[in-house]
């Protein structure tokens, strides 16, 4: 049986106008097993809402009772500052608890104008080492569409998006509209400002950075006009070899 299925094997890809192509019984056969799949579903679907509906007869004591039993456990991991719903959201990966877009630019003002010509949400914090974009958006893709925007909008600048969702980090550089390479938080964290890793494990909050002294802009508060008035101040510094970096 087994030198029969490699001389098929071989006769596949020794032949060339093998594409791999399913004829129309093949297709008739595969669809067949589809369907036979999605009513095997159905019927678990009707098994389970029949058993939901034997349970309606539950007292409603005992509904109040397991209600306080979650909310107590609950209690002890959710934050009352940030809200139920969006804690909840968070241990469940369908929100982000934090996403920063990193950069090379220097200037806060600099990378918040291009995150309002990006129609981008953030608070921007300047370093030496690069700016950093607080993102404000961290439902479902959000953080991954801004670094797309920023990248397409910004042609030619190369970003790291680093996301908290559920606990696990992810990083990736951004260029061109395109996700491009990973990298392990402790890489990241050893090319960034201290305060990202901070950041990114909730060991600092942005509002502490600010009483520390730290260059803060939020781009909500530049209207066009404003972004364009700072890109070509950066521009114009440049040029005279001083003032931010643009790379």
């Amino acid at each position: 049986m087994a030198d029969n299925t490699d001389d098929k094997n071989q006769d596949l890809n020794s032949d060339p106008d093998n594409e791999s192509h399913f004829s129309d019984e093949e297709l008739e056969a595969a669809l067949a097993g589809f369907e036979k799949e999605f009513a095997d579903e159905d019927a678990s679907t009707a098994d389970a809402a029949n058993a939901s509906a034997d349970t309606d007869s539950v007292d409603d004591a005992d509904v109040a009772n397991v209600a306080d039993a979650v909310n107590e456990a609950m209690a002890d991991v959710v934050d009352p500052s940030v809200g139920f719903d969006n804690e909840l959201a968070g241990l469940l990966g369908n929100k982000a608890k934090i996403a920063l877009i990193v950069t090379r630019i220097a200037a806060a003002d600099l990378l918040a104008a291009f995150c309002q010509l990006s129609d981008i949400s953030a608070e921007c914090i300047g370093s030496n080492q690069g700016a950093v974009a607080v993102l404000k958006n961290l439902d479902g893709d959000g953080p991954e569409a801004a670094a797309k925007d920023l990248t397409t909008v910004v042609s030619g600048m190369a970003v790291v998006l680093a996301v908290n969702r559920a606990d696990k980090l992810e990083a990736t550089m951004y260029m061109q509209g395109e996700a491009g390479q990973t990298f392990a938080p402790p890489v990241l964290f050893n090319s960034t400002p201290r305060f990202v890793e901070d950041l990114m494990l909730g060991i600092v909050p942005l509002v502490q950075l600010k009483s520390q002294g730290f260059e803060v802009v939020n781009s909500a508060e530049l209207d066009h006009d404003k972004a364009m008035e700072i890109i070509a101040k950066h521009t114009k510094q440049g040029r005279a070899g001083r003032g931010s970096r643009i790379e």
